[in-house]
C-alpha cells in the first residue's frame, strides 16, 4: 500500500523480475484515515508512509504476516513502532541526507526571519503602521559577533553552522553526545548542554527526538537562556515543552523564537503560542522545495521495491 502521492505512482506500478507490483494508493494531500490505512494495509507485502501515519502494533497487525517492508518518505522515524517492527523483522527504508540542504537553509532563513522581526514588519505594512522612519522601531538581533549553540551537530545541525558562520558569527558551540571531529571545519566547540544555554545569542534545535531528548527545552532550559536570545526549533516538536515555551517568551526571559515543528502538528489555531509577535511558526516546510520532495520521493519508492525484492536498499535504517 502507498498512502500518498501520485508523484510515487510511476515507479512504483513497474515490473519486478516474475511479478507486477499492485499498488493500492491514498490520492490525496490530506493524510489517509485510520480507518482507511487500517483497510488498506490488509495482506500488504509493502508500505510507503509519511510522518503523519502513525505505524503501530494495529497497523502491524492489520498488514498481517506478508508484510516485509515499510518505506518512510522522511529522515525521522518517531511515527513507527520500531521495536515491533524490528521484532517481526520488517525492513524500513527511509530518506537521510536528500533533505539535509532543505532543511538548513529554512532553519536559516526562519532564524534571520525570527530574530529580524519580519513577519511583524509585513503586517506593519500591509496594516498601514509604517508612517515613518524611527530610531528604534522593529530592531531585532544580528548575527555579526554573536555566539550561536546549535545542540546536534548531526548532517543537517552541521549544514546549518557551514551556512550561519560566514554572518560573522564569532563563536559557534554545539552538544550533542560525543564531540565531532569535522566541527573543525565550522571552529565549533563542544561544550556541555547548559554552557551552551546561557552562552548563546542563538540556540538552534537540531537533534533526534529520542527518550533523552524529549522535553528537553523546558523550564529549566529557557530558564539559563540569556534574555536577549533567539531560540529555534526545527527538529522535532516534542523536543520542545511548549508551555514552558509560551511562559518563557510571554515572560521576557527569552527575546523570540521561530519553530518549524509543533506539538501537535498541525499546531490548533487557538494555541497561546499563536497569539505572540515574538514567535514565528511555520507548518513543518524543512524539506518543502520541489527538488528535494522530488528526490525523497524517488527514494521512498525504491527503497520499497528493494525491500520487496530483497535486494539492497539505496536507504536502509538498521536496527
Amino acid at each position: 500500500m502507498c498512502s500518498k502521492g501520485e508523484s510515487l505512482l510511476e515507479l512504483l506500478m513497474t515490473f519486478i523480475p516474475g511479478h507486477t507490483c499492485k499498488v493500492s494508493l491514498w490520492d490525496s494531500d490530506e493524510p489517509v484515515s485510520r480507518a482507511e490505512l487500517l483497510k488498506g494495509v490488509a495482506g500488504a507485502h509493502g508500505l510507503l508512509c509519511l510522518l503523519s501515519d502513525k505505524i503501530d502494533t494495529e497497523v502491524l497487525d492489520a498488514a498481517g504476516p506478508n508484510l516485509k517492508v515499510i518505506s518512510t518518505l522522511s529522515v525521522g522515524f518517531d511515527h513507527m513502532a520500531m521495536d515491533e517492527i524490528k521484532k517481526r523483522g520488517v525492513r524500513v527504508g527511509y530518506t537521510p541526507d536528500v533533505l539535509t540542504d532543505a532543511t538548513a537553509e529554512l532553519t536559516v532563513a526562519l532564524l534571520l526571519a525570527t530574530a529580524r522581526r519580519l513577519p511583524e514588519g509585513v503586517v506593519e505594512v500591509i496594516n498601514g503602521g509604517w508612517s515613518t522612519w524611527k530610531p528604534l522601531w522593529l530592531c531585532g538581533y544580528g548575527l555579526s559577533g554573536s555566539t550561536v549553540g546549535v545542540i546536534g551537530l548531526g548532517r543537517i545541525g552541521m549544514a546549518i553552522a557551514r551556512r550561519l558562520k560566514p554572518f560573522g558569527v564569532k563563536k559557534l558551540l554545539y552538544s550533542g553526545r560525543t564531540d565531532k571531529s569535522y566541527a573543525a571545519e565550522v571552529e565549533g566547540e563542544y561544550v556541555p548542554l547548559d554552557t551552551l544555554v546561557s552562552e548563546s545569542d542563538f540556540v538552534v534545535v537540531s537533534c533526534a527526538l529520542t527518550p533523552d531528548t524529549q522535553g528537553l527545552c523546558n523550564k529549566q532550559f529557557f530558564c539559563k537562556m540569556k534574555n536577549t536570545a533567539v531560540f529555534i526549533n526545527t527538529s522535532r516538536g516534542a523536543v520542545v515543552n511548549q508551555e514552558d515555551l509560551y511562559r518563557a517568551l510571554s515572560s521576557g526571559q527569552i527575546a523570540c523564537a521561530g519553530l518549524d515543528v509543533t506539538t501537535p502538528e498541525p499546531l490548533p489555531t487557538d494555541h497561546p503560542l499563536l497569539t505572540l509577535k515574538n514567535c514565528v511558526v511555520l507548518p513543518h516546510i524543512g524539506s518543502a522545495t520541489y527538488s528535494t520532495r522530488g528526490i525523497m520521493a524517488e527514494l521512498s519508492a525504491n527503497n520499497l521495491l528493494a525491500g520487496l525484492q530483497g535486494t539492497d536498499m539505496p536507504s536502509e535504517l538498521k536496527f
